[in-house]
């Protein structure tokens, strides 16, 4: 069983989180592709996909976006998993609304959306980018949760490996 595991990330922490999706996966013997979404040419081989991006300014990343679209039609016929990093340390009190990350996906039909936090290490981020993320209330920190991404993607793993 080949996978496919592309993701989109503007600072680094969603490439850790595809990484370490990638380790366990293989872990579960399955082999697995890492490109970036926009070094993608061809799906030919691949048994399934998983495509994960930064949310970035409330949106998936371009190069994601540009990947669902470029093979949505032979995306509807293998399946794929998508996952999205961000919205990380906003304050609880603050609504989030799934659904303005997931446009991209409604034209493929995902096996699952997951949402995982991200982190945010103003350090990375350029002044305007600290700018808009103070405004939104986020908190400095590292929120990823390496247990639940490791249980998500094992259960990926379980269900490529049943079919």
């Amino acid at each position: 069983m080949k996978v496919l595991l592309t993701a989109a990330s503007q600072h680094g922490a969603t490439t850790e989180v595809a990484e370490a999706i990638a380790r366990r996966l293989k872990v579960d013997g399955l082999e697995v592709v890492c490109k970036p979404p926009q070094d993608v040419d061809s799906l030919e081989g691949f048994d399934a996909v998983i495509c994960g991006s930064a949310v970035y300014m409330t949106q998936w990343m371009p190069a994601a976006h540009d990947f669902m679209e470029r093979f949505a039609q032979e995306l509807h016929k293998m399946p794929v998993w998508a996952f999205s990093v961000g919205m990380n340390g906003v304050p609880k009190h603050v609504p989030q609304d799934p659904s303005r990350i997931g446009p991209v996906l409604t034209r493929i039909d995902a096996k699952e959306l997951r949402s995982f936090a991200g982190r945010y290490d103003p350090s990375l981020l350029s002044l305007r980018e600290r700018a808009i993320v103070r405004l939104a209330g986020a908190v400095e920190g590292d929120f990823r949760d390496w247990d639940a991404i490791d249980e998500w993607a094992h259960g990926i793993a379980q269900e490529l490996t049943r079919q």
